[in-house]
């Protein structure tokens, strides 16, 4: 072979993280170990994996991303060879998992503890992402699958469906609109906004109310859910969410009412995409086939019966 697997296997880590020092903290090896892979095969086919920027990590060039696509099929392969020497012909190798951050505490954990259940052999590791990042790193391969909403994605993604929901009015529970069982666009355009400032996830919001003809004063941007939902909560606007915890209540202990959306809006779609270039893992179909009938089992963001 030109390589040996353990180069690969360096180099693969080293593109997952976009950081050699992280690569070489998974592998426990050295970091100049993880250099020094990288330069052979950089040296032996004459082409720059990475590019390197001091203070920012590494990413892939476009000769790198194709490389890596590669080199992932054939480890990939060569734990099913691992696989069947053993006398084990079920599904392993590693499958790294990409999560958009507001989806991943609510179905990430229950997901791999079901994937646990019928493919034990599998090492998954998890990259929570902001919709930005998870983009990126799906692209450049640096994840296999991504669980998100169908927002912000490359063009290149294969989409596999898993549930659509409806958005929901998140106000505090003293707020007026509470006492409503459904509110409208319009009441909740009178409010200031609170959005959070992921950028595909805000633009969206603000098309809700634009394809009904509002146009909200944006009180505030945060930079995470809860967050949102604390100043939600304490009184400095309401906000517009897919995204529903099991309890309505904010870190802070304040209460917040849920309540549907009068007007018909479009339904967001939670999906797992991957990059439809790239020849998926028997890990990666699994974990694919798991999650949908994970999903078909179970109501998603629903909340028990006395809260509405």
């Amino acid at each position: 072979m030109a390589y040996s697997l353990a180069q690969l296997r360096y180099a693969v880590a080293a593109a997952r993280h976009e950081s050699i020092s992280a690569a070489a903290r998974e592998l426990n090896v050295s970091q100049p170990s993880i250099s020094v892979a990288i330069s052979q095969i950089e040296e032996r086919t004459g082409q720059r994996l990475f590019v390197r920027q001091r203070g920012a990590g590494i990413s892939l060039t476009p000769f790198g991303h194709a490389f890596m696509l590669k080199a992932r099929i054939v480890l990939d392969d060569l734990d099913d060879l691992a696989a069947l020497a053993r006398g084990k012909a079920g599904v392993g190798g590693e499958l790294v998992l990409g999560c958009f951050q507001d989806l991943a505490p609510h179905f990430a954990p229950a997901l791999i503890r079901r994937m646990g259940e019928f493919h034990p052999a599998v090492r998954i590791s998890v990259s929570e992402e902001r919709f930005e990042t998870l983009e990126k790193r799906l692209g450049d391969a640096a994840v296999d699958i991504a669980l998100t909403y169908d927002l912000g994605l490359p063009a290149n993604a294969a989409r596999v469906l898993l549930s659509e929901l409806a958005p929901h009015a998140l106000l505090a529970a003293s707020h007026p609109l509470a006492g409503q069982d459904r509110v409208s666009l319009a009441d909740l355009a009178r409010e200031p906004l609170i959005l959070t400032d992921q950028p595909y996830s805000w633009q969206h919001m603000l098309d809700l109310f634009r394809g009904h003809g509002h146009s909200p004063a944006v009180a505030a941007r945060t930079r995470s859910f809860e967050m949102q939902r604390s100043m939600v909560a304490n009184g400095f606007g309401v906000a517009v969410s897919y995204t529903r915890p099991a309890g309505d209540r904010s870190y802070d202990g304040l209460g917040l009412a849920c309540r549907p959306i009068r007007e018909p809006v479009p339904l967001q779609r939670i999906i797992i995409a991957y990059d439809a270039r790239q020849r998926l893992s028997k890990a990666a179909s699994a974990f694919i086939e798991v999650a949908k009938e994970w999903f078909s089992h179970r109501p998603v963001f629903s909340a028990p019966a006395e809260r509405e």
